[in-house]
């Protein structure tokens, strides 16, 4: 999808189809980034959800969770004290 805004002041306006596009909503945190010559914005939404696919391809489908085990583990050394 290509469209087009102006900067005047040092600001620009993210256009509406876009914001819509990538669910981008009022007071959501921009990341902008400079690569290959060209400005790369995203949120930090995006960046947690594409980080939390990234972890999961490490974690095997019907395991246990790690989180869980993790407070069994303190808990039960908790207990022993």
């Amino acid at each position: 999808m290509k469209t087009h805004s102006t900067i005047k002041n040092g600001r620009t306006v993210i256009p509406a189809n876009l914001r819509e596009t990538l669910d981008i909503k009022d007071d959501d945190q921009m990341i902008w980034t400079a690569r290959d010559g060209e400005l790369v914005a995203t949120t930090r939404r995006a960046q947690l959800l594409k980080a939390q696919a990234l972890f999961q391809t490490f974690v095997p489908k019907n395991s246990p969770s790690l989180a869980d085990e993790l407070i069994a583990e303190r808990r039960a050394a908790s207990d022993a004290e």
